[in-house]
């Protein structure tokens, strides 16, 4: 039977709506934005990483259609979005000048850019978040005072390409000197000398198990945990907190055309700035604006954490 907090929660989920392969796009159902046809032949390429690729061309065109209808003095007529399923392939299309743009928060970003010779070059407000942060929290009535605690106990993190939800928060483990392991499933033992760690696949997984006791802490981003329902969250406390990075990081391909690399960053960052531009980039993910933003020193903190995890 469902405890009180835990039917709570999950009533919270749905009233807030929170349960809620490489292929390319030429222009599919398009809304907010409608180009002006071009008979230029060149095109522009933003591209993604994720599993439901028809879901994520309808959110990209409209962008890829905006940046396309602003950079004809390039000989540009069309935007074109591809979608992947992991970094090795968004690294090569970045390397081999397939894709032009790609958007990911810093961990992901840096590993891309690594891989690549991708170039960072703006900050990106997703979800209306200009910056965020990783949450490591307990339940309130946990007998678990302090991040040392957490040695021979179970935490849940998101996914390992996660910036908020698992090498942040990891981070602030391994610099209070715990000894962490991952685990095949969260039945697995924990000894008493270490810090065992599963993947959730999903903040509001990682949510769901704590509360109910899978395990006995979780790692998430500050909005997903401000999300909870104020009742369950009531019940629960933050027992630590990473530093605040980027929402999310622009990079460019390698080599592009400075000229081109300066059109499009004066092109997304006025963006916010007119009718047009404020409905694409409702449509990008509820994207409030891109600005510049010393996304460099991000990178190189991820980069510095990831050697040490690695």
């Amino acid at each position: 039977m469902l405890s009180p907090i835990h039917k709570n929660f999950l009533m919270g989920l749905l009233l807030m709506g929170l349960l809620g392969c490489s292929q390319n796009s030429s222009s599919p159902p398009n809304k907010g934005y409608s180009p002006t046809p071009s008979t230029a032949t060149g095109k522009i390429v933003i591209a993604d990483i994720n599993k439901n690729a028809s879901k994520k061309i309808q959110e990209f065109q409209p962008m890829a259609d905006y940046l396309a209808s602003h950079l004809t003095q390039f000989g540009i007529g069309t935007g074109e979005v591809k979608v992947a399923q992991d970094f090795e392939t968004i690294a090569n299309w970045l390397k081999t000048g397939e894709v032009d743009l790609y958007f990911d928060s810093p961990y992901p970003a840096m590993r891309i850019s690594q891989m690549s010779g991708a170039k960072p070059i703006l900050r990106r407000w997703k979800s209306r978040q200009g910056t965020y942060s990783g949450v490591i929290f307990i339940m309130a009535n946990s007998k678990i005072n302090s991040v040392k605690d957490l040695q021979g106990k179970m935490i849940a993190f998101e996914e390992p390409v996660s910036t908020s939800g698992y090498v942040l928060p990891l981070n602030i483990l391994l610099k209070a000197g715990l000894k962490t392991v991952e685990k095949s499933s969260t039945e697995q033992l924990v000894l008493s000398d270490e810090v065992g760690y599963v993947f959730s696949n999903d903040d509001e997984n990682t949510i769901q198990w704590v509360i109910s006791g899978r395990v006995d802490a979780g790692a998430a981003d500050d909005r997903a945990f401000n999300s909870i329902p104020a009742q369950s969250r009531q019940e629960m406390k933050i027992l630590a907190q990473t530093d605040k990075v980027a929402r999310q990081i622009v990079l460019v391909k390698p080599g592009m055309n400075p000229e081109k690399q300066a059109a499009i960053k004066s092109i997304l960052i006025n963006m916010d700035k007119t009718e047009a531009g404020k409905q694409v980039l409702e449509t990008f993910e509820k994207t409030t604006k891109f600005d510049e933003y010393p996304v460099e020193a991000d990178l190189k903190k991820l980069q510095e954490i990831y050697e040490k995890i690695n």
